[in-house]
């Protein structure tokens, strides 16, 4: 489907070069004098590759009809993560540097949104959080209260991440996985 580059939004999927990019951010740019400008970043699905990418507001891009299918993430090994469509069973695989650091903070059985297009996985929608439990943490030292103080904690994907003084073992907290931060503690 063509539509102007103006248009274009994060996120959507575009063909260039003979290749699927996905629009990581997209600025609207008027100079003061000569056409509108469209500003994007984009990622190449294949290679993981982003660029900058300029046209002008008028000109002709090929958007992809990319459906969003919720999936069960079964597992990763080094350089592949897998899932599987719990509709039809079908299962598939991504690279892991297609969905990025992400990938750490995926949890077994967890169901994810994953772009599809012609049957294929382009990448999963990342989550907003991931609710993780703290598998170990230093304890906090009473009288250690240095407001905004930080410690690393090991969660249950592996990862480590900092958390606020007042986390303990077996805490329940949530994360961002596009940043990495703490969101909040929860109860499990």
């Amino acid at each position: 489907m063509k539509t102007n580059a103006g248009n274009l939004k994060k996120g959507e999927f575009i063909l260039y070069q003979g290749a699927i990019w996905q629009v990581q951010k997209a600025d609207f740019y008027s100079p003061g004098k000569g056409s509108a400008l469209m500003k994007a970043k984009i990622k190449n699905l294949i290679s993981g590759k982003n660029i900058d990418y300029t046209l002008k507001s008028n000109e002709s891009v090929d958007i992809l009809p990319v459906e969003v299918i919720e999936m069960q993430y079964l597992y990763k090994d080094k350089d592949i993560i897998y899932l599987m469509d719990e509709r039809t069973y079908n299962q598939y695989s991504l690279a892991r540097n297609i969905v990025g650091d992400i990938a750490n903070f995926l949890k077994e059985g967890t169901k994810h949104y994953v772009y599809m297009y012609d049957d294929k996985p382009l990448t999963i929608r990342p989550p907003m959080s991931v609710r993780l439990k703290v598998l170990e943490t230093e304890d906090a030292v009473k009288g250690d209260t240095v407001s905004g103080a930080k410690k690393q904690a090991k969660v249950e994907t592996g990862v480590m991440v900092m958390v606020p003084l007042f986390i303990k073992t077996g805490d329940t907290i949530t994360v961002n996985p596009e940043t990495g931060q703490y969101g909040e503690r929860v109860k499990a």
